[in-house]
């Protein structure tokens, strides 16, 4: 990882309009992603993991959604304000995705030759010949084997984990600057998870492709990740460097999710801890801190603001009002006491 910043998301609002209300899925998300980092982002299913990195492709259907606001600058230029003209040289070639089910992301008609070829053609130009050696050159690196004999055969031929490792052939054949992997091995059995994140690690490292890791399990982000971002009904909730983050858990949901993690290393009493409640409904989301019913550190603040952003030093925050300054918390309160007069 460098400090050269390649991708910065700024305030990134995304909205989706239902005869319910309005589901907002990404309420104000802010990150940079720095070349060759690996960025992990955790969170129950719901909290606008996936969401927020569809809303960086502009992949988001509309309607119902729409990115409401903000920015996503990829060296300086704003993808939000590219048309689709503009974002197809970008997508596949400079920012690739790969997506949580590899059967659905494979067209079952299409021979893997064909789909792979395709990207390679599209975006570097070379003929079907050059573009069928790269093809081949892509999933011996990935670790299939027979890979002349195999990218001739169809999705159904291969198992799940030989498909993953096809789309991370795929999302790599361009040298891509960053890789999305939404979720990549939550399809996968355990063994074969730990096979696909090494092959990432290891791909990833020789191409100095910066990685977003969208993902549930806290042991991926543990093995693979420098810094994550823990989000919780459509915010960042935390942020730090993946050491710091686990070694000091700041907001209480982080606490709860580590937490909740079974320990080899520590005998277990009775039953296994987990977060009390249920996600939020975020339609219509109050304008105060949403993990509120579920914490056992509730204050009254809690229930009528969203908290700030409070620095712990490295890149290190959170937003809770446990960490904000005395006064700031005193004066809110204050003002909310005048409100309700």
């Amino acid at each position: 990882m460098t400090d050269e910043v390649i991708l910065q998301v700024k305030d990134l609002r995304t909205y989706f309009y239902t005869d319910a209300g309005v589901v907002k899925s990404v309420d104000g998300i802010t990150f940079d992603l720095h070349k060759g980092e690996t960025l992990g982002i955790v969170g129950e299913s719901g909290s606008g993991k996936s969401v927020s990195n569809l809303s960086i492709m502009k992949l988001i259907p509309t309607p119902p959604g729409k990115i409401e606001g903000g920015e996503v600058l990829f060296h300086g230029q704003d993808l939000l304000k590219m048309s689709d003209k503009e974002l197809r040289h970008i997508r596949g070639n400079k920012i690739s995705m790969i997506f949580q089910d590899p059967m659905s992301s494979l067209n079952p008609f299409l021979r893997i030759s064909t789909q792979l070829m395709e990207t390679i053609q599209l975006h570097q130009g070379l003929n079907k010949k050059e573009a069928k050696a790269k093809a081949i050159e892509m999933l011996k690196l990935a670790g299939i084997p027979g890979a002349e004999e195999r990218v001739d055969c169809y999705p159904h031929q291969f198992s799940g984990g030989m498909r993953q490792r096809v789309m991370i052939a795929m999302g790599l054949s361009c040298n891509p600057e960053i890789l999305i992997a939404d979720e990549p091995t939550s399809a996968l059995d355990v063994t074969i998870q730990a096979q696909i994140i090494e092959l990432m690690k290891d791909l990833t490292k020789k191409f100095g492709t910066a990685v977003i890791m969208i993902t549930h399990s806290l042991g991926v982000v543990a093995g693979m990740c420098d810094t994550i971002n823990v989000m919780y009904a459509g915010r960042v909730v935390e942020h730090g460097a993946t050491k710091d983050l686990f070694a000091a858990p700041m907001h209480p949901y982080t606490q709860g999710l580590i937490k909740s993690v079974p320990r080899l290393d520590r005998d277990i009493d009775g039953r296994l801890f987990s977060i009390p409640g249920q996600p939020p409904n975020v339609i219509d989301l109050p304008s105060c801190c949403p993990f509120y019913p579920r914490c056992n550190k509730t204050m009254d603040i809690c229930k009528k603001k969203y908290p700030p952003l409070k620095q712990f030093g490295n890149g290190h925050c959170a937003s809770c009002w446990l960490y904000a300054d005395k006064e700031a918390v005193e004066l809110k309160s204050d003002s909310n006491s005048k409100e309700a007069k």
